[in-house]
């Protein structure tokens, strides 16, 4: 019995080891990831819906589009440098594929207007898809087309599809604006109507 007892807490003692070695060892991969850059209008209401999805491990707000570097909330709300508020997705490609990343990004918009999303008007809040590689670019082209075809909107898809510049994240009150002001983005997506629009084009199942 005596031995049988040593011979347990040996075995425990080399487990314990290997666990150690283990931990100081060479750490297990970081997953690959990959970028998304979509723009619809005001960046409060983007960055929610995709902050919920799996695979989706940081969502960023900012501008990107314009001329000016370095641009400011006060210069790209004025119009005045050419940027469009957009959000930036860090995503792990194994978890969530940028098709479906497409598929939610069709339904936060009404892509049939010109420099424009629901109660936002100029070009600060056109509706684009910015590609990071050739890709991304068909990916998104056969999903403007797909959805010109079987989609519900009445008019023609101006939604540019655009090869990515410079991103810009936005100032920090700015992100994760839902989580910080719960109170005060309701009331802004309900007074600007977004809802209602998109809850026309595809019902109440829509992803949010």
């Amino acid at each position: 019995m005596l031995k049988s007892w040593f011979a347990h807490i040996a075995m425990l003692c080399i487990l314990a080891v290997a666990g150690h070695a283990g931990a100081q060892g060479t750490p297990s991969a970081a997953p690959r990831t990959e970028r998304a850059v979509f723009a619809g209008g005001c960046f409060w209401c983007m960055e929610a819906p995709f902050d919920k999805i799996p695979g989706v491990l940081a969502v960023t707000v900012g501008y990107i589009g314009g001329t000016k570097d370095n641009p400011t909330y006060e210069e790209v709300s004025a119009g005045r440098t050419g940027h469009t508020e957009a959000v930036e997705l860090v995503f792990d490609p194994k978890l969530v594929s940028y098709k479906k990343l497409l598929h939610v990004f069709w339904r936060q918009i009404d892509p049939t207007t010109p420099d424009a999303q629901f109660c936002d008007r100029g070009s600060q809040y056109r509706s684009g898809i910015f590609y990071l590689n050739e890709e991304q670019r068909k990916d998104a082209e056969a999903s403007k087309d797909e959805l010109q075809k079987t989609g519900p909107f009445k008019g023609k898809i101006v939604t540019e599809i655009t090869k990515a510049g410079r991103f810009y994240a936005a100032e920090d009150y700015h992100q994760h604006y839902y989580k910080k002001n719960p109170i005060r983005y309701k009331y802004y997506r309900s007074s600007c109507g977004r809802d209602k629009v998109l809850d026309s084009f595809w019902g109440s199942g829509r992803d949010k």
